[in-house]
This record gives structure tokens, C-alpha cells and sequence, in this order.
């Protein structure tokens, strides 16, 4: 009796696809990490009056990136996938926890990472704890054989986006305005992120109080459309 021909979706799975193609899918806003319901605190700053118009987000964006959560993530993604064994994961995953510097943002790692390791457990079947979401998203792209320099500079480059957008919602900027501080960051988020990839753990450092303060005061905010 003759075969039946493979369908095109086992090619599809035989094929060994591009890494950026599954980094843009585990960074996307459509992987269910919840990532849209974040602020980073800008919300809380918004609301203060602090940042309340294109110059003053692309400055607080700016900062993020590099002198706070945006270049320490990449440092702990980078140290996750270069991590060759479990006690020493959970390790840097428990350092990534107590460098939060409030309730919100414990609680926007934590469930972005869980909720990361899960769908990506069940749809690439990675075996991943429970874990920060960048030391899961380091760990993941470990196990998967994806480049280290390629996942740190999609990954801070979402972590700006997803900021972005929430900056449209909320001051509210524009979509274009909102795109040109993205291009224009750009560069940024390549340099943060080449240079973060090559440092070690005790090189992490936050210069960012206003945004910590921001996300502090955000847990007591009688209104809030976020969840930090």
C-alpha cells in the first residue's frame, strides 16, 4: 500500500525555522504573557504629572532602558542561558525577585515569567520552571538553541514597545509620536542590550528611583487601567 504524502505541516515541523521568527513569536504582543496590562509604574507617573507628553516619555523610556529594569533583565536573561545547571538557575531567578523594587513590579516578573514558561512548555516543549519572565525567556531561548545577542535585543527591544504602547493609552502620545521615540531608540536598545550580555551579575545597578517610586506609589492609586 502506498504512503500518503506528508502534509505540509510536517514539513513545516521538520523544518528547522529561524530563530527570529520564534524570538518575534515568544516577544509578541500576542504570546500570553499578559505584558499589555504592565506600565512599569508609568502610569503612576502620568498620573503625578510627571511625564505628560511625548518629550517627557521618551526620556523616562530612555532611562528605563539603560539605568534601570531594561539593561538589568538583559543581564539576567544573558546570565540564565549561560546557566548549566538547575541550583544555580534558581539562584539568579531568586536575585532577579529581590531586586524588585515594589509589590507590582514582584508581581509583573513573576506572573509574565510563569505565565511565559507555561504556553512555551506546552507549544515547544521546554521544561521550565516557574521563573522570572527574564530568566525564563534566557533559560527558553537556551534550551531551543537561540542566539543569546539576537534574544537580548529582541527582548529589551519588547520591553520598550510594550511601554510605548501604554504610553499611548495613557498621556495619550499618538501612535506616531509613539513610534518615532521607538525608531529613534532603536540603536539604543541594540547597544543596551550587546553590552548587558557581556556583563556579569554584580554589574547590575538602578540609577531609576523616580520610576521605582513611581511603581511604589502605584499600588496605592485610587484608579488604575494596569496593573503596575
Amino acid at each position: 500500500m502506498a504512503m500518503a504524502a506528508p502534509t505540509s505541516m510536517t514539513k513545516v515541523t521538520a523544518m528547522r525555522i529561524d530563530p527570529i521568527l520564534t524570538l518575534s513569536q515568544w516577544l509578541s504582543p500576542a504570546y500570553p504573557v499578559g505584558a499589555f496590562s504592565y506600565s512599569h509604574g508609568l502610569e503612576a507617573a502620568i498620573h503625578s504629572g510627571a511625564v505628560s507628553d511625548a518629550k517627557d516619555f521618551a526620556i523616562w523610556l530612555s532611562d528605563a532602558v539603560q539605568q534601570g529594569a531594561g539593561r538589568n533583565d538583559v543581564i539576567l536573561l544573558a546570565a540564565a542561558w549561560h546557566c548549566s545547571d538547575k541550583t544555580s538557575l534558581l539562584e539568579i531567578d531568586s536575585f532577579a525577585r529581590a531586586l524588585t523594587p515594589s509589590l507590582e513590579r514582584y508581581q509583573e516578573t513573576d506572573q509574565q515569567g510563569a505565565a511565559f514558561a507555561k504556553t512555551t512548555e506546552d507549544v515547544f516543549g521546554c521544561d521550565l520552571e516557574a521563573l522570572t519572565y527574564p530568566v525564563a525567556i534566557g533559560r527558553a531561548a537556551r534550551t531551543q538553541g537561540l542566539p543569546l545577542s539576537a534574544t537580548a535585543r529582541l527582548f529589551l527591544h519588547a520591553f520598550a514597545t510594550n511601554l510605548t504602547s501604554a504610553a499611548m493609552r495613557l498621556v495619550p502620545i499618538g501612535q506616531t509620536a509613539g513610534h518615532n521615540i521607538l525608531h529613534e531608540l532603536a540603536p539604543l536598545c541594540q547597544s543596551i542590550a550587546d553590552q548587558a550580555i557581556a556583563e556579569p551579575l554584580d554589574a547590575i545597578g538602578s540609577a531609576t528611583f523616580a520610576i521605582d517610586i513611581a511603581s511604589m506609589n502605584h499600588e496605592t492609586q485610587y484608579t488604575r487601567l494596569f496593573r503596575s
